[in-house]
């Protein structure tokens, strides 16, 4: 797939596939419902085939009312199907358990405040995330790159929040 993601580390078994990320995601989930780390979560989305609740792990940038993530796979990703059939979502952030509404930005300003909000934040579990997906020691720089990269190539969505 052209311009698709593809990480520095590619013998890392859960970043070179979509079954990888969701193997890391199971991994990471009882933790992340217990105590997500700051800019982190659990999406839940309900499946388009089955009805069944699918919590997701993902990097989440929670403004206000409003969330910022980015799908890494792009418009092929399952949860992202599954939002487009139906928006509503609950999302498992520091802050507490939200219920509200996945979609992509409305516009361009919109656009640039969710890059703003979701490339210009840095928090401790990036650094850990950057070292499974770049080669080298993870700084500031290479967590601002890495997510600049994934934000360029993947499918930003804005989940609005009842708060």
């Amino acid at each position: 797939m052209p311009g698709a993601y593809r990480p520095e580390r590619k013998r890392n078994p859960f970043v070179g596939s979509a079954a990888g990320g969701r193997g890391l995601s199971a991994l990471q989930r009882p933790f992340f419902e217990i105590r997500p780390p700051r800019g982190y979560g659990v999406l839940t989305t309900i499946g388009r085939k089955t009805g069944q609740p699918r919590p997701r792990c993902v990097r989440a940038i929670r403004r206000g009312d409003r969330a910022f993530l980015v799908a890494i796979g792009g418009p092929a990703t399952a949860w992202v199907k599954n939002i487009r059939a139906r928006p509503r979502v609950t999302l498992r952030v520091g802050g507490g358990r939200f219920g509200g509404f996945a979609r992509e930005p409305r516009d361009d300003s919109e656009r640039q405040e969710a890059m703003r909000a979701y490339c210009d934040t840095v928090h401790g579990f990036d650094l850990a995330a950057c070292a499974m997906h770049r080669r080298g020691l993870p700084s500031r720089a290479k967590v601002r790159e890495l997510h600049l990269r994934w934000f360029g190539r993947g499918l930003p969505l804005v989940v609005d929040l009842e708060v």
